[in-house]
């Protein structure tokens, strides 16, 4: 700060020529005094500082501020003993006027400052400074209006730590407290105006709006916010941000018209501008015959006042406004409408109000008025002779004054406890001090509602909410509607809400309609709020409005593709139509089975089962019924034992039946060729070393399978690809056994190298004489047996890709095995049955041939004939 303050004289002479200037201004006189800024006028034309009088927002809230004053000095209970004087200034609406006006403020700061620089000045000639009268010193300052003239005054009365409290700076820049540390307000910055019109633009269903703000503080940081804030929650488009110029040009606002049509889509448009420009874009609007197109959402500037669509009515019908919560104080109506020119002569520029409002003139000494306008009487009152609508700003004049006030009241009551006026701990009152005292005052206002401040010295955001509306059918009859409030949540009556067209239905702003269930935006580059819809198809799911995503392998998706669901679990089961075939063919053939061996058990000594080879039969019938109880297992819910027991006997069977019969035949091959060469038997004939081999062939299907199952232990488990149809609505999960197609058939490929094995030995022992009976029947039954399992494999492999994979697979299988197991018990063993129990008479051994070298060959074993009878 010494910085800044270095040049006293230079800031000293600033400040005489600032008084100089403000020779025009309000002084009340009190033992504490507060400085007050007015629009009183507005800017000038034609190099002029000041303009027009501007009765509403100068007059008003000036009247305002010596209102709240005297109900201060007038209550007991508030600064008892301390007087509160004002020095009230004219900004005429320009900053750098306002300024000027403001130096006149901190002059007894700087005339204390420089006391000991008074050498430091001199005037021409030698001639000493002239000493003024000591000008009084402002403790606080009520002001200004506009935001570009509270930003340039904020930088000065910082330097002198005057604190500094706006009753309509709404500029979001205002709240960082690093650069205007001793600026407060009792308005809601824009940041929460800008917020409100975000909840609106949402509210109403809007995406694509664009934004129209004047050149400027307000208008500028306004829709910066808006912008900001959109973005931040997401879901609100800019299409175009237009900045009206400070000097628009002819036809300017025809051109911004033209600018908003490139994208006719986003009909809302957002404006933050001063009530002028508000009003020269509504007339180009109706100019390019678009008087209903444009969804107007409008900030405070625009409120619910009449000037900006004065005749612009019809345009205007639909806009929604925004304006800081307020309400009328009776007290001041009562107070202004009762003054007049005899009782309010401490307001210089009330005699130029009174002109103004009662289009009369008034006359003095030496002046003569206009003979075209009336002569004042100065009984004229207003709200009698002439319209009176208390201006909207009213209340936090009000409030700033009183906010003022508590703090002294507070810090009075801290530094100079039991004293009735002001103390030495007062006298000068420290800034600083007094700042921290504003910003934890806390009271009801002049309407009720709470007075606060937060720690950036910003009053909390309450907001009413308008629509401009038709009342009688006609545009000219409108009116504003009260549709609405903010206070940090948007509390929107949108059924109280009319359109043109059709009054109840909200019209659209967007640039393409919203995708429906399970579509995702696809963005269009280059134009962010504007998106074609792309189906989530297949298994893709909509995870988000940007984002397909495939559902998890065990999941499809829903019907609408906004979710997933679990993919139905299928299995072969017991009611199956598909199992039916083979447990009925696995039920008959295991009673079959039953059957035979039952019957061979109770005929075991006789003639036909010896003939056959008991041992070896009832080893080969023990497989065949194995082979039917594996479509059991097949059909069974697989869990950790029903896989455990799949894995060892679907191989079981087979391997047993085809080691049985490969051992049989591979007997009789070799007792044919050893009988063309020698008498003596081959070795191993004998039924134990039948059993002994073809228990050795079966053990290397266990072994295998037993190694199998210590090092991959059986489980089940859920394939979902098997039945992952291309439309989802079909797939399903497949709960089997963790074995493959491969490792499946896996399981029989040792049982079918013994199959092929045994056939190649039925081939070469087809020659043999008819008394090795049962030759020919295990020919015919293993090249049955080889076409069985030929046209299996391109069934099973061949249905791999089918959506029945799981029932065609196992019934084909399972069919498989049950035929392959018919077919040895048909051939080999039904027609021994079917003797032994209808034929009994020819179960019955017959003579031994004479031939030597017959019986030599035929000479079976012990405990097996050679021949069954016939």
């Amino acid at each position: 700060m010494a910085g800044v303050l270095a040049p006293l004289p230079l800031l000293l002479a600033l400040a005489q020529a600032g008084v100089a200037g403000a020779a025009g201004s309000v002084r009340l006189a009190g033992g504490l005094t507060l400085g007050g800024l007015f629009p009183v006028h507005a800017r000038g034309a034609a190099g002029r500082a000041c303009g027009p009088l501007k009765k509403e927002q100068g007059v008003h809230r000036l009247e305002a501020m010596l209102y709240a004053l005297d109900r201060v000095n007038a209550d007991p209970e508030l600064l008892p003993g301390v007087r509160l004087g004002a020095r009230l200034l004219d900004t005429c609406s320009r900053d750098t006027y306002a300024l000027e006006q403001a130096l006149s403020f901190v002059q007894a700061l700087i005339r204390g400052r420089s006391d000991g620089d008074e050498a430091a000045v001199r005037c021409p000639g030698g001639v000493p400074p002239m000493r003024a009268a000591p000008p009084e010193r402002v403790v606080a300052v009520v002001g200004a209006s506009a935001s570009s003239v509270s930003i340039m005054v904020a930088n000065v009365l910082r330097l002198f730590a005057i604190p500094q409290i706006s009753y309509a700076s709404t500029a979001p820049e205002l709240s960082d407290s690093t650069r205007y540390d001793f600026f407060s307000r009792v308005v809601p910055p824009d940041s929460y105006q800008a917020q409100a019109m975000v909840d609106i633009v949402r509210a109403l269903g809007w995406n694509y709006v664009s934004t129209l703000a004047s050149e400027g503080n307000y208008g500028e940081s306004g829709v910066d916010a808006f912008v900001q804030i959109s973005r931040e929650a997401g879901g609100v488009c800019i299409a175009q941000s237009i900045k009206i110029p400070r000097e628009p040009k002819p036809g300017e606002f025809n051109k911004v018209i033209r600018r908003l049509m490139e994208t006719p889509n986003a009909r809302g448009i957002i404006i933050f501008a001063n009530e002028d420009d508000i009003r020269r874009v509504l007339e180009a609007a109706r100019q390019a015959n678009l008087t209903s197109y444009f969804l107007w959402v409008g900030s405070d500037s625009w409120g619910a006042k009449i000037s900006p669509i004065l005749n612009l009515e019809d345009v205007a019908v639909g806009a929604i406004t925004i304006l800081p919560k307020r309400a009328s104080i009776d007290g001041f109506d009562q107070y202004f409408m009762t003054r007049s020119l005899e009782n309010n002569r401490r307001n210089i520029w009330f005699a130029e109000f009174w002109e103004e409002n009662f289009n009369c003139k008034l006359t003095s000494s030496g002046t003569q008025s206009d003979d075209s306008t009336r002569k004042c009487t100065g009984e004229e009152r207003i709200g009698r002779d002439s319209a009176y609508e208390q201006e909207g700003k009213v209340q936090f004049v009000i409030d700033a004054v009183y906010a003022i006030a508590h703090a002294l009241h507070s810090m009075h009551q801290a530094l100079c406890p039991g004293h009735t006026g002001l103390c030495p701990a007062m006298e000068p009152t420290d800034g600083r001090t007094l700042l921290q005292y504003i910003r934890a005052v806390r009271f009801n206002g002049s309407a009720g509602t709470p007075v606060m401040f937060n720690e950036n010295g910003d009053a909390p955001g309450r907001y009413d909410i308008f629509q401009y509306q038709v009342t009688n059918g006609s545009a000219g009859s409108g009116s504003y509607q009260a549709v609405g409030q903010w206070a940090e949540t948007l509390r929107l009556d949108v059924e109280a809400l009319q359109w043109s067209g059709d009054p109840r239905e909200v019209p659209e702003s967007q640039c393409s309609l919203p995708c429906g269930p399970g579509e995702r935006k696809k963005m269009v580059k280059g134009v962010p709020c504007c998106w074609h819809c792309e189906a989530c198809d297949g298994y893709r799911f909509q995870v988000d409005e940007f984002t397909c995503e495939a559902c998890p392998r065990d999941m499809r998706p829903t019907r609408n593709h906004t979710g997933c669901r679990p993919t139905p679990v299928v299995r072969l089961s017991w009611s199956s139509p598909w199992a039916a075939p083979p447990l009925l063919l696995a039920v008959l053939g295991i009673m079959a089975t039953t059957t035979v061996v039952a019957t061979f058990v109770r005929h075991n000594n006789t003639p036909i089962v010896r003939a056959s080879g008991r041992e070896l039969s009832y080893v080969l019938l023990t497989g065949i019924f194995l082979i039917y109880t594996v479509t059991f297992l097949m059909v069974a819910e697989p869990g950790a034992a029903v896989c455990a027991a799949r894995r060892l006997f679907l191989g079981l069977g087979t391997t047993l039946s085809y080691s049985a019969l490969l051992t049989k035949t591979n007997r009789i091959y070799r007792i044919f060729e050893q009988g063309k060469r020698s008498v003596t038997p081959p070795p191993f004939i004998s039924p134990t070393s039948q059993l002994v081999i073809t228990f050795s062939f079966t053990s290397v299907q266990v072994v295998g399978v037993m190694a199998w199952l210590g090092a991959q232990p059986p489980h089940s488990v859920i394939d979902y690809e098997e039945q992952r149809t291309v439309e989802p609505e079909q797939a399903k999960g497949v709960l089997k056994c963790d074995m493959s197609d491969l490792s499946l058939v896996g399981c029989l490929g040792y049982s079918l190298l013994l199959m092929v094995t045994c056939t190649v030995y039925a081939i070469k022992a087809r020659g043999v004489p008819e008394t090795f009976n049962e030759a020919k029947p295990i020919g015919f039954t293993m090249y049955t047996t080889c076409i069985i399992w030929l046209a299996f494999v391109p069934i099973f492999f061949g249905t791999a890709q089918s959506a029945e994979k799981i029932y065609i697979q196992t019934t084909t299988l399972t069919v498989s095995l049950s035929l392959s197991a018919s077919v040895s018990l048909g051939m080999l063993y039904v027609p021994k049955t079917y003797v032994i129990l209808f034929h009994p008479e020819q179960n019955v051994q017959k003579r031994k041939r004479s031939l030597k070298t017959t019986s030599t060959v035929a000479a079976p074993p012990k405990g097996e004939d050679t021949e069954a009878p016939k």
